[in-house]
């Protein structure tokens, strides 16, 4: 059977005195629309609304499981601590559980583009399958960000998947500090209103007020952009050689070569 652990993530769990309220007033999405059945994507910025972290919310009774970079995860649960003052809120490492993911996405019946075969599709559907009906850990949701990246869910770990990194980029989604930066690219750049990373409609957080101005003056002028590449460039944050393929920070202008998936044409329009 193949993996579905995708080996790395990691999960910090925040659990205490309104969990929700103290995300709402941080994180760019909006906390009310945290479900059971329905993640967040969200991102942690700079006061000018520059990406620090980006990370994937998840809800689990009161307390929320936040699904970020393995790497980054430290940094990350330092810098909400900061944000804590002396709220009575924990957060700390979640063990006992892993991110998973399958390529597959709103049916268990279908492969996406990405699977190589027929074959290894019924394989990748009988894992996703086997969690849910063992029922450890959550039930999988699609991607918060687009749907085609497959759905994603929360159990023990197990095997390491494979081929999560070419299918994400595939489509054109740019995810983590090596690509996003830090204190580098603002956050409607990172395509956050494209990939439903942003509310427009809630309260304050923190960076809120730039990348509202940015949002309604409608002023996104550079892009995070997955091109084919062999080398690394001016403008490349991370090259994957690998794959032939680069994240690069370009000028809306400036987008000649460039994959352009039909979520972002359409806000390139």
């Amino acid at each position: 059977m193949s993996g579905t652990t995708l080996a790395d993530r990691a999960l910090l769990r925040l659990s205490g005195e309104d969990v929700r309220g103290f995300l709402q007033g941080l994180v760019t999405n909006d906390l009310n629309a945290l479900g059971p059945d329905h993640p967040l994507w969200a991102g942690l910025l700079t006061a000018q609304g520059k990406a620090l972290f980006d990370f994937i919310l998840w809800a689990d009774g009161d307390d929320v499981l936040v699904d970020c970079e393995a790497s980054q995860a430290e940094a990350l649960a330092r810098r909400l601590t900061l944000y804590r003052l002396r709220r009575r809120i924990e957060i700390r490492r979640e063990e006992q559980l892993a991110v998973h993911w399958s390529p597959f996405g709103l049916s268990l019946s279908k492969p996406s583009p990405s699977s190589r075969d027929e074959e290894e599709g019924k394989e990748e559907r009988e894992a996703l399958r086997q969690a849910q009906d063992e029922g450890e850990g959550m039930t999988a949701a699609p991607d918060p960000r687009l749907s085609p990246l497959g759905r994603r869910w929360l159990a023990p770990a197990g095997e390491a998947a494979s081929g999560w990194l070419a299918h994400r980029l595939a489509l054109g989604v740019t995810e983590g500090v090596e690509e996003l930066g830090s204190d580098k690219t603002l956050w409607l750049e990172c395509n956050a209103a494209e990939l439903q990373g942003v509310s427009f409609a809630k309260g304050c957080y923190v960076g809120q007020e730039n990348t509202a101005r940015m949002n309604w003056r409608q002023k996104v002028n550079r892009r995070l952009v997955v091109v084919p590449a062999d080398v690394p460039g001016p403008r490349t944050r991370i090259l994957y050689p690998e794959l032939g393929l680069a994240v690069e920070h370009r000028r809306i202008d400036d987008l000649e070569g460039a994959l352009i998936p039909d979520w972002l044409a359409a806000a390139l329009a």
